[in-house]
């Protein structure tokens, strides 16, 4: 594991000053994966991945000044990209891993990752680590601003069908790590799967 951080922190570090120009135009792809949680004001909600903080500032609108939005993420650097684009401002910055997560069990109403089921050392083991910090009921929105077909393409690669996004591979894998698919979208202009965690 510590070899798949290693690996992950490289990768992301070294890009991170530059991400946010390169991607400028997913800002609306991450207010509209927002608005689909579903989130009320006051609730508590994750960015599990955080990156450059992109859906702190949807995630606070949904969830208000009396809410609580967390932002985690394995590279320092990425965590410094969000303070300098003043995304610490919707968002408490934490510097962390998703297999070992800071926080009680129960605490949070929903999870947001964007990119992260690709970059899980251990996807169920960290799906489930997910949940334990989910009420039950809450929710998990794993997204992506491009689809699976279109982001392979971007990456020179063909799309397989044991991606873990894939459909048929995702819905087991998050009924073992305790949550419930309730939605899928694989489309060029975005991927998002929904998921409930289970009583």
């Amino acid at each position: 594991m510590a070899d798949d951080h290693m690996h992950v922190q490289e990768f992301f570090g070294a890009r991170a000053a530059a991400w946010d120009s390169r991607f400028p135009d997913d800002g609306p792809a991450y207010a509209a994966a927002v608005a689909e949680l579903g989130l009320r004001p006051g609730d508590a909600v994750l960015d599990a991945g955080c990156g450059t903080g992109r859906a702190l500032p949807p995630l606070r609108d949904a969830v208000g000044p009396g809410g609580t939005v967390l932002g985690l993420d394995l590279t320092p650097e990425m965590l410094e990209a969000a303070v300098r684009a003043g995304r610490d401002r919707d968002g408490a910055l934490a510097l962390g891993d998703v297999a070992r997560l800071p926080l009680r069990t129960g605490v949070l109403d929903a999870v947001f990752g964007a990119g992260l089921i690709s970059h899980l050392a251990e996807p169920e083991a960290n799906l489930r680590e997910l949940a334990r910090v989910v009420r039950p009921g809450g929710q998990l929105a794993l997204f992506h601003p491009i689809g699976r077909t279109a982001l392979a393409a971007r990456q020179g690669r063909q799309i397989t069908p044991d991606d873990l996004r894939a459909e048929p591979q995702l819905r087991p894998l998050l009924a073992g790590a305790g949550w419930r698919m309730v939605s899928y979208v694989d489309e060029d202009a975005r991927f998002l799967a929904i998921a409930v965690r289970e009583g």
